[in-house]
């Protein structure tokens, strides 16, 4: 099925240095929930005991569990900062891998206005600060200030997805597993992010290994919850997302419970082993949701991908065949 796609947004007001009111800091999953989980324990009417996410039916909880969220993923900020008559806009971003960050300036302050043709977008290096922007001071006995928001997403839009090869399919090789969703048929697969998503059902626990190398910007993998209501679930999967030498990544959705070996900055080679498969967030059933993304300019796009068959064939992905990991 589905999952949250990364979108974040921002916005804060700056009178100087010294004081900031926070206005709004919203983040829309870029991978499974942080919030905090519970699981509950208790036996049911045969003494067999239960380990569930929902509370029993009637009031015969033993414990609840308070669950490990996982680790705090990299974030992205944008700060000011007041450099002799100039407000300074800076951005910092933790990943691993470029974001792009757009800017809004809702007022400002005893401050010039930016040129008409300055663009109010910017490519943040990895891991790194910069400076997006500088706006002069009007007059000398006042403080300026800004209102501003912000939002960005991963990658760089000047990105072309152009694999060198077709994509290993992302399990152990010699084994087979259906395509149960994929181009063009998309019972779920509605939005521009997963049009050409593949869905691959297999057992909970089957190992995951990587389709092509990158590096790994994104990982969510304590979340245990899987069902079919998007509200509750969307946010619930666990995954792993790499980025591509070229620009695109790749994201494993779905994935089982505690069962990812890779970290933010870790370089994967294709074929290396990176998860296992699960049932987690908005699904019906256990299956791996694999699609390759590129960003169009503050939206991530997927993109079909192809695979690779005997003897260095190319296999099109489509729904109800069965996929082979050579």
């Amino acid at each position: 099925m589905k999952f949250a796609i990364p979108r974040m947004v921002g916005s804060e007001r700056v009178l100087d240095k010294n004081y900031r009111l926070i206005i709004i800091a919203a983040l829309f999953a870029i991978s499974g929930s942080s919030l905090a989980q519970s699981m509950y324990k208790y036996q049911d009417e045969n003494g067999n005991w239960i380990f569930s996410d929902r509370p029993p039916p009637e009031e015969q909880v033993v414990e609840i569990l308070e669950l490990a969220t996982g680790p705090e993923p990299p974030s992205v900020s944008v700060t000011t900062s007041i450099i002799e008559r100039h407000l300074r806009f800076s951005a910092r971003n933790g990943y691993a891998v470029p974001v792009e960050v757009v800017l809004g300036l809702d007022a400002l302050i005893n401050l010039e206005n930016p040129l008409p043709e300055q663009a109010m977008r910017w490519i943040i290096d990895p891991n790194s600060t910069q400076t997006m922007l500088e706006l002069e001071a009007l007059e000398d006995n006042a403080v300026p200030g800004a209102d501003y928001r912000f939002i960005w997403i991963p990658g760089d839009p000047r990105a072309v997805h152009s694999p060198e090869r077709p994509y290993r399919a992302p399990f152990a090789v010699a084994t087979d597993y259906r395509i149960s969703q994929t181009f063009p048929i998309g019972a779920t697969h509605t939005t521009p992010d997963s049009y050409y998503a593949v869905d691959i059902a297999m057992p909970i626990g089957t190992d995951i290994y990587a389709a092509r190398g990158g590096v790994v910007f994104e990982v969510a993998s304590a979340n245990f919850r899987g069902g079919t209501d998007p509200e509750e679930y969307a946010a619930a999967a666990n995954i792993v997302r790499i980025m591509h030498d070229d620009g695109s990544h790749a994201v494993y959705a779905h994935l089982n419970w505690n069962s990812i070996r890779v970290r933010p900055g870790d370089r994967v080679e294709r074929g290396e082993y990176i998860a296992d498969s699960g049932n987690t967030g908005f699904t019906s059933g256990p299956h791996l949701h694999f699609a390759v993304m590129v960003n169009r300019g503050m939206r991530l796009e997927s993109v079909p991908v192809m695979f690779e068959g005997s003897n260095f064939s190319v296999i099109e992905p489509a729904t109800g065949n069965t996929l082979v990991a050579y």
